[in-house]
Parts: C-alpha cells; structure tokens; sequence
C-alpha cells in the first residue's frame, strides 16, 4: 500500500510539471519537508515527565526542550528525521547517572515543536535558539540532527562547544535530495525547477549544503559513529565527513542499523566525554 501511495504521489507530481514545471518542485519541496508526527506512547510521555519541560521561540515558533539537572557538563541533544526527544531515553539514563546536564529539543515539526514543515537549516536556527540559552560544551546529533548541528556550529561559532557526537549523520544535502527524487520518480522537469525552488529558496544550490563541507571550518573535537550496513545514510558518508572534519575520530559499527541504539555506543561516547 505504501509503495502505490509513493508511486500516486510522484505521478501526480509529474502531471503537474507539464503545467509548470515550477510550481510541481515547489509542490514536491514541501512533500519532501512535511514529516510525519508519531503518536506518542504513555511509556514516551512518562520519560518525558522526568524532564523540566519548557518553550524557547525563534520567529514565533515553539521550540520544545527538555531538561535533566546534573552538576558536569551540559550535553544537547539533537534528534534525527521523524523523530522526537524520547529517541534518547535509554541514553539520557546512562547520561544523568553520570551527572552530566542534559538538554534535549524537538525540531521543527517534530514533537511538541512548531512548524508545519522541517528543513536543517530551519533545525540549526532551533539548535542555535537553545545553544544561546544553555552554552552546551556537547552536542549530540542523530542523522540529520547531526547535519543540522554541524550547519549550526560551521555558522555560529558556540564558544562553549568543546565536543561533537554524530550518529549515524548525512553528509550531503544533494544525495539526500536525489534519494527522494528517485524514490517518487520524479521526472526531470520537476528536478530542474527543484534545484531552482532551493537556491531561490535558500540562496543556494543543494551541492552547497555539506555536513563534510562545513566541518572543516569547526575546531571543536568530534566522535563520528556508523554502522556499515546502515540502510538509510550509507557508511560512504561517515568516511567523508571524518576526512573533512580536522579533529575526529570514526567508530565504525556492524548491526546496529541507523538507529545505533545499542549499549556499546553509549559506552563509547562516555568514554569520549570523559578524554
């Protein structure tokens, strides 16, 4: 069922680019940036509880945060595509009985954050909002959470940030974009004028935005984690981002997919915190 929904969608799409072949990118971007909010479960909502919740906002959006008081240094976490803060209950465990401070956001669309639509530069603009209010010396990013810290870290400089967690992270926006476009089969036409649609949009072309790119102008120390046979994000992009990115380290992972919810990965960024 899913896959005639997708395949309806994309020939919709089509249809469309032989009217304006504009207007059926700019139909498409929105597709593309419109995630699909779980329900959370009562199991979800008791671990959020935990937290002192609160609201920051960033041009009239509710950015929702989550905050676990411990005496050593601040950790924020940053969560991926379709997800929420409660991705990181079994970590936030092991994290506040270390004592560590520990930050969580939704990102927009996600959670109990505004937005109807996401993008991770709208993302890194939520990071920076909570980054200013609570100076994190870490950051830890899933998937294209942790593109969107880089985005946020390459542009603003956090003074406070001494290390970079990046779990399972993208490296470049333009594969991304061509995964989707391949998997709607969409027709040229509608992945000319999407190019178009984005640097109109955001003032530059997709090739542009590059976590492996934009780590290079970071000095903060960072822990790159992967597994190779992640499904969604290939290895490939973990080499490259640790190629570009001056002071990191590359933890490769067998099994754990693209969640890397696994104790032993938790393990490893402890020990990175604690170097």
């Amino acid at each position: 069922m899913k896959k005639i929904i997708i395949k309806l969608i994309g020939s919709y799409i089509n249809l469309l680019s032989y009217f304006s072949g504009y207007y059926a990118a700019n139909k498409a971007l929105h597709i593309f940036s419109k995630p699909r909010k779980g329900e959370l479960k009562p199991w979800h909502k008791e671990f959020l509880k935990s937290a002192k919740q609160g609201f920051l906002k960033y041009e009239g959006l509710n950015i929702a945060t989550y905050h676990w008081q411990g005496n050593k240094a601040t950790i924020l976490l940053v969560h991926g595509w379709e997800s929420n803060s409660t991705r990181w209950k079994n970590k936030v465990k092991d994290f506040i009985a270390e004592d560590f401070n520990v930050i969580a956001l939704d990102a927009p669309a996600h959670g109990a954050s505004g937005s109807e639509l996401f993008n991770a530069l709208l993302y890194s603009e939520f990071i920076n909002v909570v980054a200013k209010k609570y100076n994190p010396e870490v950051i830890i990013g899933h998937s294209v959470g942790g593109m969107a810290s880089v985005f946020f870290q390459q542009k603003y400089q956090l003074k406070s940030l001494k290390k970079l967690v990046l779990l399972g992270a993208p490296s470049e926006f333009e594969n991304i974009l061509k995964n989707y476009i391949k998997l709607l089969g969409y027709n040229k036409k509608v992945e000319k004028n999407l190019n178009k649609v984005i640097l109109k949009k955001f003032g530059a072309e997709p090739s542009d935005f590059s976590t492996s790119k934009f780590s290079k102008d970071i000095d903060a120390e960072a822990l790159i984690i992967h597994d190779i046979k992640d499904m969604i994000i290939p290895y490939s992009d973990a080499k490259r981002i640790n190629k570009n990115f001056k002071n990191s380290t590359l933890i490769s992972t067998k099994g754990f997919g693209h969640s890397l919810n696994d104790t032993s990965v938790t393990k490893n960024i402890l020990e990175f915190l604690d170097k």
